[in-house]
Formats: structure tokens, sequence, C-alpha cells
């Protein structure tokens, strides 16, 4: 067996994160600049895409529109772009930790990564040649690749939003840009626009979320480009009179760290392996099924929070619980944490415990076999995957209640439809169940399509 790591869509981020220059604004003012940077764009979560012409069919291709700092050069309000000072146009001073890369004014900017182009060359590391502290000539003349940033224009009038995108559709050929909704786009992205997209998207979310400090509840402002949230209390200028100093002024001078929420998602196999145990959720249309999943909660392991949730969801028993492999979804900021498990098919199903799930049931083998031979076995209509992500928006963020990891037992919408559908591979959901149905242990075989990403460089931008 391989021992390469599982590597399912949305993982495998190629960017150089270059974490340790999140604080050097010498650096951040100057990349932007560079010929090479790319742009994600995003309106209310929704990123900017490049679709064809026709775009009527639920099968067309679409891709991340990844834009050069002159297109939304408009969008970016005055320099510095980072490390902003009290008054516009001023440049905080280098000594003063909560002004460190901040951004107080102008639309949120956060910084990704470097897709390295020439990584076999120069692999940028924390080394004096890419040192926060070293001469930014030579931090940028060592750097071979793309930088890229996202920008987040739900707060910016549309005018001025529609303005940039006309001008920058001129570079888009035929295709045209617009915003689009996440889930019913992501099955048509590639690998790498799969990957950068999950960073940003978790972060333009977490962003936007957290207003307010955790500890005394003033507001926040953006600071090491868009990855620390810092307490407006803790600025040089800001008038504390009459106010206890703010528990986040010692230590990190951060108590709201991105958040990444675990989950964990499992295939239940009966003793003797022929069948597989999947429910579905209340809110979701008839038709789908889903692997069980939940949240991890404090003080539990991730074995733990198998055999709770099933125990709580379907009054179901399990044992030999076996690590798969993890994903990152970004609706809003999830791990999904995939698992195999063990229960005995002849004990029985409940529905009535928490109140989430419409029926449970257990699929053969042979059930799960002809769904993915089908079709339309693992395709989702545009409309099906409104629909769910709308369910999901009525509840709290959970594996068990987005797009993507989900299969469906009841009556075909029309006669030449599948049984039920299954997830996609674009979903861990769809990755253990296929696996199962394979007999595959470890590995996706070769028929059924692969799951692991090969990141390849993508194709040229605006």
């Amino acid at each position: 067996m391989s021992t390469d790591p599982y590597v399912n869509f949305f993982s495998g981020n190629p960017l150089n994160r270059l974490s340790w220059l999140r604080t050097s604004q010498p650096f951040l003012n100057s990349i932007i600049h560079a010929p090479s940077t790319r742009w994600l764009v995003f309106n209310d979560g929704q990123p900017l895409a490049l679709t064809p012409p026709d775009d009527s069919s639920s099968a067309v291709k679409q891709s991340l529109a990844r834009l050069h700092t002159h297109h939304v050069r408009p969008l970016l309000g005055p320099e510095p772009f980072f490390a902003q000072g009290q008054n516009e146009g001023e440049l905080a001073p280098e000594d003063v930790k909560s002004l460190e890369a901040a951004r107080l004014r102008g639309a949120p900017i956060l910084f990704l990564g470097l897709h390295e182009t020439e990584s076999s060359i120069a692999a940028a590391l924390p080394s004096t040649d890419f040192s926060a502290h070293a001469d930014i000539k030579t931090v940028i003349d060592n750097i071979k690749g793309d930088a890229y940033f996202s920008l987040d224009v739900t707060d910016v009038p549309k005018e001025e939003v529609d303005a940039v995108l006309k001008a920058a559709a001129v570079d888009a050929s035929d295709s045209k840009l617009a915003f689009v909704e996440p889930r019913s786009a992501m099955t048509t992205l590639e690998p790498f626009e799969g990957a950068i997209f999950a960073e940003a998207r978790c972060m333009v979310d977490w962003n936007a979320r957290n207003k307010f400090c955790p500890s005394c509840g003033s507001p926040v402002h953006s600071a090491w480009a868009g990855w620390k949230l810092t307490c407006s209390t803790l600025l040089p200028w800001a008038d504390n009179a009459g106010k206890k100093p703010c528990p986040t002024a010692t230590g990190l001078n951060n108590f709201s760290h991105p958040r990444t929420d675990a989950v964990v998602i499992m295939t239940v196999i009966n003793e003797t392996g022929d069948k597989v145990l999947l429910g579905r959720n209340k809110r979701w249309p008839a038709l789908f099924y889903s692997c069980m999943s939940g949240f991890i909660e404090p003080g539990e392991s991730f074995e733990d929070a198998v055999q709770r949730e099933l125990w709580e969801e379907a009054g179901v028993k399990v044992w030999d619980v076996r690590y798969h492999s993890s994903q990152p979804w970004p609706y809003p900021s999830t791990l999904m944490v995939g698992f195999h498990a063990t229960a005995s098919s002849d004990e029985p199903l409940r529905t009535d415990l928490d109140n989430e799930l419409d029926e449970a049931r257990w699929f053969t083998r042979e059930e799960v076999l002809a769904v993915l031979a089908h079709a339309e076995g693992t395709r989702l209509s545009r409309a099906d995957q409104k629909e769910l992500a709308a369910a999901a928006e009525k509840t709290n963020p959970n594996v068990n209640e987005v797009p993507s990891a989900y299969a469906a037992a009841q009556a075909p919408t029309h006669p030449a439809g599948p049984r039920f559908k299954l997830p996609p591979l674009t979903a861990i959901g769809g990755v253990i169940i296929r696996e199962w149905a394979h007999g595959c242990a470890g590995r996706q075989p070769a028929a059924a399509g692969s799951a692991t990403v090969t990141v390849t460089t993508p194709n040229a931008s605006l």
C-alpha cells in the first residue's frame, strides 16, 4: 500500500503561506504591485468566477477569476494597504504590535501565500534570504512565484464593484465574470483552485463574522495581513479613559484565532462488510441521504466523537473505529475527519433521538455500486445544491447539512434516474463510501475515479 498522504478535494494547498512575512508591511505593500500577483474576489461569501457564455447547463465548467492588481486597484483604497496609521495615507510606526500589517480602513484584504512556479529551484523558508527583517529588495528578488490575495467587496458600493468587473471583463475574452454560489460551482473547479478557494473562503468568512473583541467587546481591526484580529483598545490613540485594560493587552494580543471546527464523518459497515449505514436529515430534499457526522465536543477524541454521534443520532453502537483522511470544508470553516467503523446491522435503528434524522437504513454493496455506475448517480443539479445550501443556513453548520455528502433511497424522480444518489468525489463522504463499495481499503480504485489530487500549475489568469 502506498504511504503517500491521501489528498481530498480542497486539500493539498499549493501555496507557500509565508506566515512569517504576515507582519512585514514592506513585503506586503511591495508584493501587491508585482505584475504576477493574483486576486480572488468575494462578495457575501460568493467567489468571482469565469463562466463560459452559455451557462444554462449545470455541467458548465466554471473557474475562479484570478484578477491582476490593476483590475482591483480602484477597490483597494489609498496606500499604504497594510500597516495603516491613524490618518489616511499614514504608515503605522514599526514598533507598535497592534499595527503590524494592520488594515484599519478599506475593503478587507487577506494575504493567502505564494505559488512558487520554480519551487524546485528556490522554495522560500524563514531564512535570512526571506526574513521579515531582511532588506525588502532582497526578499522580493529571492521570491519566485505568484503572490495570491483575497478581497472581500461585500460592503463596497455595487456601482464601484460593477465598474471594476466591467473593466476586467475586457480581458476575459468570451467568458463572463460573475459572483457564483460556491457549492454549485465547486464541482467544476480544478484541484488547484479548490485548494486556494478553501483557504480564502474560510478566512474571508472568519474576518466577516468576528467584529468585536471576545474579551472586552470593543471593535477589532485586521492585523497580520488578515490573519489576526486585534482589539481597538490597543491602538496607540485609543481613548480608554474609565475602562479596564483589555486582557488581550498581554500575551499574543489575540483571543480570536482563525478557527477551524472539526467534524467526524464516517462510513458504518456491518460485521460481514456487505452493508453501509446512511441517514437522511429532515431538512434535506426527500431523495438525499448521507454518511453520519457531527462536531467534535470539548474533552473528546475523534474516536470518542464517532461513537457518541452514532449513538445519539441512530442508537448505533460502533467499534473498530479507523481513521481514513481529512478534508477542509469552507462552509464556513470546517475540517471533516473521515473514519470507518463497524456495527451490527441486526440491531434496531432509531430516528427519534436528537430530532435530526428522518430516516436511517442499511444499503447493500450492490445497491451502491448500481448508483455509482449510473451517469446521474453522483451528479447534483444546481437546484439541488441551492436547496441543500439553504437548508444548511437554517441550522448550525454541519457536514450533514452540506450539499456534497449524501445518498438517497427513495423512488426516482423519473424512471431513467438512479434509485438514489451518492456524494461526488469532491466530498470526503463520496470518497469513503465509494472505497467501501469497491472493496478498496485505503485507496480509491482507478476504475471509480481517483480522489487523490495532483496539484498542477494553474491556467493563465486574466
